[in-house]
C-alpha cells in the first residue's frame, strides 16, 4: 500500500487533489482520459487522505466490490459455485504484476460501474420475463475512461438479444435498446453540463475527443499486432493456470448445456472486454485489467462445467460417491491453479519493499525519487509558488501540494508525431514563460518523454536558453542503479558529475 505512485497516478491523484480544492479539471491539468476517474481519486482522497496509502485503499475496496459484483454476477447467470470461482479468480489476476493490478489505473474504476450496470440488466431481465417493465438505467463506465463504452454496447446487444428470444417486436426492442442507451448516457451529459458550467467545456473537448482521435491513430496494423503478441504474454505468464482454464471455459458450451445457454452474454462481454483494450492498438499491460473479468468468468465455468461432466460420467459408471468426487476434484484442480500466482509472485507480494516493487515493476523511473524531490520543492515554495517539470512526473506536484505552471502536465503528447504536437508546445512554453515558475524540473529519463527521431524538439530547445537564463541547479537526482539512487542538494549538486543515463535536475529561479 506505500509503494510509490507512478506517474499514471500520479496525474489523478493530482487532478483529485485540485478538485478538493475546488479546481474543475482540464483548467490546470489537461489529459485525453475522461474526468470519471478525477472525480474518483478525489472521493478516495477526501475520506482516507491524500496518501499513497490512502489512494491505495481505495483501489482495495473498489477491488472488492468489483469481486463482489463479479459473483453476484456469476450467482444470477448460473450458481453460486460459479460466481464465486469467477470472483476468486479475479480477485488473484486484477493484483497480477501482469497487469500492473496493484497500482490505481483507471482501469479498475471503468469495470466497477461497468459490472455494477451489467448486473442490473441482467436482473431486470430476470429469468423468464422482466422485459415487460422497466429496463434500470445502468451507471456508465465511459465517464472513467473512453473504453467503457464498450461495456455500455454490449449491454444493449445483450437487452435486444433477449427481448428478440422472448419474442417482443422489434419497434419494441428498438425503443427498450434506446432507453437503456439514454440512461448509461446520461451520466456523461451530465459531466459535460457540469464542465461547461465551470468554464473548461472546451478543454475538455479537445482533449478527450480531438487529441484523443489522433492519439489512437498513430498505430499501425501490423504492428498494433506485434504488441498485442508480445503483451498477451507477459501479461498471462504470472496466472497462466487461470488463462489457460478461461481458454478451456470459451470451449465448454460445446459440451455443457447450462454453459450454451449463456453463450450470449459470455461471447458478448469476452469480445466487449477484447474490443475495449483494443483502442490506439497499444496494448499497455493494465489495459488488461478490462479483460479480467471475462477470463475469470470463463475459467468458473470452465471450473463448474468440468464438475458436472465428471458427475455424470460417475452417474453412468453407477458410482455412488460420484457426486462427492465431481466436487472436490474440480474445486482442488482450481485451487491449485489460485496457487499458481501466488506462489509466483511470492516476492514481489510478500517480501520485497515498496521502493523494490516500484523498481520491479517500472525499472528506473523516478517514482521513488519523486518523493524526495517532492518534500525539496515544497520546502521551498509557498502555496501561491508555481513549478514547471519538464517530463511527465505529475506526482510531484501531488506529492508537494504545489500547482503546475502549465496544463500539460505530460510530454508524451509533445514529443508524438499528431496534428497539434507544435501547437501544444507553444502553448506549454507560453504558459511556463507567463507563470515563472519558482522551481523548473527537468526529467532526463527516456520514459518520461518517449522521444521519438520525428518529434518536435522546440520545446528541448527552448528549454536549455530559458533556463540557463533564469534558473541555478538546486538539486541533482542520479539514479545510478535499481537499488542506489545519489541525491545532491545546494552546493554539491553544481559540481556533481551523475553516473547514471537517468537523471533528474531541480533548478531554482535566480
Amino acid at each position: 500500500m506505500d509503494v510509490p505512485l507512478e506517474r499514471d497516478e500520479g496525474e489523478y491523484a493530482y487532478a483529485g487533489q485540485l478538485i478538493l480544492q475546488g479546481v474543475p479539471p482540464y483548467r490546470l491539468a489537461c489529459n485525453m482520459k475522461l474526468p470519471g476517474t478525477y472525480a474518483a481519486y478525489a472521493g478516495i482522497m477526501a475520506v482516507f487522505g491524500q496518501t499513497a496509502r490512502g489512494i491505495r485503499l481505495g483501489l482495495l475496496l473498489v477491488n472488492l466490490a468489483t469481486a463482489a459484483l463479479l459473483f453476484l454476477l456469476g450467482r444470477r447467470l448460473f450458481d453460486e459455485p460459479t460466481g464465486a470461482a469467477a470472483a476468486a479468480a479475479f480477485a488473484l489476476l486484477s493484483l497480477s504484476q501482469g497487469v500492473y493490478g496493484v497500482f490505481a489505473h483507471a482501469t479498475h474504476f471503468v469495470l466497477l460501474p461497468a459490472l455494477a450496470g451489467l448486473y442490473l440488466l441482467v436482473r431486470a431481465i430476470g429469468e423468464g420475463g422482466g422485459t415487460a417493465g422497466t429496463v434500470d438505467a445502468a451507471p456508465a463506465p465511459a465517464i472513467m475512461k473512453q473504453h467503457g463504452i464498450f461495456f455500455v454496447l454490449f449491454g444493449v446487444f445483450w437487452l435486444a438479444w433477449e427481448m428478440a428470444r422472448r419474442g417482443l417486436r422489434p419497434r419494441v426492442i428498438a425503443a427498450r435498446c434506446g432507453a437503456l442507451l439514454a440512461g448509461s448516457a446520461l451520466p456523461f451529459g451530465l459531466t459535460c453540463a457540469l464542465l461547461l458550467g465551470a468554464g473548461v467545456f472546451g478543454d475538455f473537448w479537445f482533449w478527450t475527443f480531438d487529441y484523443a482521435r489522433a492519439y489512437v491513430s498513430q498505430v499501425p496494423l501490423p504492428l498494433g499486432m506485434s504488441i498485442f503478441a508480445q503483451a498477451i504474454q507477459a501479461v498471462a505468464a504470472p496466472a497462466l493456470p487461470i488463462w489457460a482454464l478461461a481458454a478451456i471455459g470459451l470451449a465448454a458450451p460445446l459440451r455443457d448445456r447450462q454453459a450454451r445457454a449463456r453463450l450470449p452474454f459470455t461471447a458478448g462481454l469476452a469480445l466487449a472486454s477484447f474490443a475495449a483494450i483494443c483502442p490506439g492498438l497499444y496494448f499497455r499491460e493494465h489495459y488488461f485489467v478490462l479483460l479480467l473479468p471475462a477470463v475469470a468468468l470463463s475459467a468458473a465455468i470452465a471450473v463448474t462445467a468440468a464438475g458436472r461432466a465428471l458427475e455424470k460420467w460417475l452417474e453412468a459408471g453407477r458410482d455412488a460417491g460420484g457426486r462427492g468426487l465431481s466436487e472436490i476434484l474440480p474445486a482442488l484442480v482450481f485451487l491449485s491453479c489460485l496457487a499458481y500466482p501466488i506462489v509466483r509472485e511470492r516476492e514481489f507480494f510478500f517480501s520485497m519493499t515498496p521502493v523494490e516493487a516500484s523498481r520491479r515493476t517500472y525499472g528506473p523511473n523516478p517514482f521513488p525519487e519523486a518523493i524526495e524531490i517532492a518534500k525539496r520543492i515544497a520546502a521551498g515554495t509557498t502555496a501561491a509558488d508555481r513549478v514547471a517539470i519538464l517530463g511527465s512526473e505529475p506526482e510531484i506536484f501531488f506529492y508537494a501540494g504545489r500547482r503546475s505552471a502549465t496544463g500539460h502536465i505530460y510530454m508524451y503528447g509533445l514529443m508524438e508525431n499528431q496534428p497539434h504536437a507544435r501547437r501544444m508546445q507553444q502553448e506549454a512554453i507560453r504558459q511556463i514563460e507567463a507563470a515563472a515558475p519558482r522551481y523548473m524540473v527537468f526529467v532526463n529519463v527516456p520514459q518520461s518523454w518517449l522521444a521519438r527521431p520525428d518529434s518536435d524538439t522546440t520545446i528541448l530547445d527552448w528549454s536549455r536558453g530559458y533556463i540557463g537564463a533564469h534558473y541555478e541547479v538546486a538539486g541533482v537526482v542520479d539514479i545510478a542503479a535499481d537499488d542506489t539512487t545519489v541525491y545532491a542538494w545546494g552546493k554539491e549538486a553544481i559540481d556533481y558529475e551523475p553516473r547514471s543515463p537517468y537523471v533528474v535536475y531541480v533548478f531554482r529561479r535566480v
